[in-house]
């Protein structure tokens, strides 16, 4: 893992997005911290480059509207679009069903913000419950559960993922599927199967690029990642293309334009 074990800024990111056409991109949480998304979005406050910031606060604190009231009110607070929290690290498996956390999920949606997942594959039946009992809150699907490789259309990762995508407040990212594959060895080939059975449930309109940097540095770069992806989205027509690349993300999380 040293290969990111330091300190990432708008500054590392800025040349590479410059470099891949990228104008504008969403920062992600990565701890479970309110103080991280404080910092986040003050850096974000610097620069035109990121567009919103998708944060933390405790979801099964009482007061998880008044978290994210403070966090707008603070310097860049206009630049949050969402919250995540790390579902992935919880070793509850009924963590998605307590009504505490649900409380705090409709907080984040009665709110406008979007809520993302990032879970492991074995979540998406809970990932479904939640976005099926609160139907007013936008659901981003993360690296898109996570899928174990190689990928199947007819395994239970493609089948939970169909059922998810089946919840029209729903929508996912293509990201991190290079860091779930062999980090040295993965090939565009191997990926394509996810990513149509992506395109087959869910439709362009509710797909978006996701870079997952500086995660993905583990298996890939910033732009060989996009050049990937920009390779298995070819036989689409410009307008979904387009839809992936920005539209979804720019619907989904308000983004004003760069």
């Amino acid at each position: 893992m040293k290969t990111i074990d330091a300190d990432f800024t708008v500054t590392d990111l800025a040349p590479l997005a410059a470099e891949a056409g990228v104008t504008q991109t969403v920062v992600v949480q990565s701890i479970s911290s309110q103080a991280q998304t404080s910092d986040l979005l003050r850096q974000a406050r610097t620069t035109d480059l990121v567009g919103g910031v998708v944060g933390w606060v405790d979801l099964t604190a009482r007061n998880v509207a008044d978290r994210i009231a403070r966090l707008r009110a603070g310097e860049g607070g206009d630049r949050l679009v969402g919250i995540r929290h790390l579902v992935q690290e919880e070793p509850d498996p009924g963590f998605l069903d307590r009504p505490d956390l649900r409380r705090g999920v409709a907080a984040v949606g009665a709110a406008g913000l979007a809520f993302d997942l990032v879970i492991r594959r074995h979540q998406l039946p809970a990932a479904a419950r939640l976005a099926r009992d609160l139907p007013g809150v936008a659901f981003v699907l993360d690296h898109l559960g996570k899928p174990a490789q190689p990928y199947s259309r007819h395994g239970g990762w493609a089948r939970d993922l169909r059922t998810f995508a089946g919840l029209p407040n729903t929508t996912a990212k293509l990201s991190g599927l290079a860091t779930e594959a062999d980090w040295a060895s993965w090939t565009p080939h191997q990926l394509r199967p996810a990513v149509e059975h992506a395109l087959d449930v869910f439709g362009p309109s509710r797909l978006m690029f996701g870079s997952d940097w500086p995660v993905c540095l583990l298996a890939t770069s910033y732009r060989r990642w996009i050049e990937t992806l920009a390779q298995l989205l070819q036989p689409l027509d410009a307008a979904d293309q387009a839809m992936i690349w920005s539209g979804t993300a720019r619907r989904v999380y308000r983004l004003r334009p760069p």
